[in-house]
Formats: C-alpha cells, sequence, structure tokens
C-alpha cells in the first residue's frame, strides 16, 4: 500500500476553497499523472460538459436547434440536467468553415467518466456525426470538461483525460461555463473558471485603431 494525494474540484455551485485528500490506495488500480486518478464512480456525481454544432441537421434544423436537441437526449438517458448556459455563436478554427453554436451544461449522473464518454458519443452518432479530421464541420460535439471528483485519466477504448486537455484554451468553454458555474476549480491549476477565463482574456492580442 502506498499514500497518495489527490485534488477534488470541489462544489462547482459555490466558492469552497480547493480541499487535499490523504487516502491509502491499492498502487495496481490507479494510474496516476498529474495528480490525476483513475476509479469507479458509485454515488451521483457532477459533469461541465462542452456541447458544439457548425452544420444543420434534417430534423432539427440550424446548429442552436441541434444543442437544445442535444439536451433533450441527454435528460433522456441516465443524465439529470442542472444548468444550461445560453448558446453563444462563436467563430470557427482551422477548416471547419461555418461559425459554431457552442455551450455548457453542468449534468449529474451515476456514469463513471468513460462509461459517460460513451453515451454522449452514442448521442453523437444518433445525431448524425461520423469520424473526419480535426476541426472539420461537425453536426454535433461532446465533451467532457470537468468532473466533480476530479481528475480521470485512461479507461475504456478511448484516452479519456478529464479535465480536458484544452480547456483553459477555448473560449468557447471557459466563457459559458463562467456564466453558469464560476466558482468551479480546475483540479490541476486550483483556479476557478472565473479566474481561468480572465487569464486567457489577458493573453489575448489589444485591438489596436489602424
Amino acid at each position: 500500500m502506498v499514500r497518495r494525494e489527490f485534488r477534488k474540484s470541489g462544489d462547482p455551485f459555490c466558492g469552497t476553497k480547493e480541499r487535499r485528500i490523504n487516502r491509502s490506495i491499492p498502487r495496481r488500480r490507479f494510474r496516476l499523472r498529474r495528480k490525476c486518478f483513475s476509479r469507479r464512480a458509485v454515488n451521483k456525481t457532477t459533469y461541465a460538459i462542452a456541447l458544439g454544432s457548425n452544420r444543420r441537421h434534417g430534423r432539427h434544423g440550424a446548429p442552436a436547434g441541434v444543442l437544445r436537441a442535444a439536451l433533450e437526449a441527454l435528460a433522456e438517458r441516465s443524465v439529470t440536467l442542472e444548468r444550461v448556459s445560453p448558446i453563444h455563436q462563436t467563430r470557427a478554427i482551422g477548416p471547419a468553415g461555418r461559425a459554431f453554436a457552442n455551450a455548457v451544461a453542468i449534468v449529474s449522473t451515476r456514469l463513471d467518466p468513460p462509461q459517460f464518454l460513451a453515451e454522449l458519443k452514442a448521442i453523437e452518432r444518433r445525431f448524425g456525426r461520423r469520424p473526419g479530421r480535426r476541426w472539420g464541420p461537425r453536426v454535433l460535439d461532446l465533451d467532457i470538461i470537468l468532473w466533480s471528483e476530479g481528475c480521470w485519466e485512461g479507461g475504456g477504448k478511448t484516452e479519456l483525460i478529464v479535465p480536458h486537455p484544452a480547456m483553459r484554451e477555448r473560449s468557447f468553454v471557459l466563457q459559458p461555463l463562467a456564466e453558469i458555474a464560476p466558482a468551479w476549480r480546475d483540479p490541476i491549476s486550483g483556479a476557478t473558471i472565473r479566474q481561468l477565463l480572465a487569464r486567457y482574456a489577458r493573453r489575448q492580442p489589444l485591438d489596436r485603431p489602424g
């Protein structure tokens, strides 16, 4: 038996301080990296998920309608919608072409991260999402951003990492997430979502008059 230290992200809906917990953990059950851990979620836990779309759907219409329909699809499964951000329009990155509709939802479920990711991918396929090039246009994109239990790495067929590695560099994730869970702490940096958004904004170049 060895002792390991990990950090939980705290209650996403209030400004609680970050907690440190020491537990005796069997080495063989965990794959640790950057203070991340893997375990099975027994009780209902909370996730922040990002939703995006920049293609029309034959049934649900424009991208904003696709996101609303995806939220309804989530509610039909073993998922409870806790909070949903307004839908934002975001300019496309790379070869995606058209602008995106983006939103973030806070949901709760008894599914562990690999199981929950499988549910999200099933919904994407149901909406017609097919594997394609990175940053290409897509009818629906669902990503796990944060988990109330802290970090997760590995497990399942997909190499899942939570928090999402690119979360801190994506304004289309940070902005809507800050609107519904500003005090949720990133378990890697310890910063709140509000702080991460402010840091991101400071790194952006200022528009200067010509």
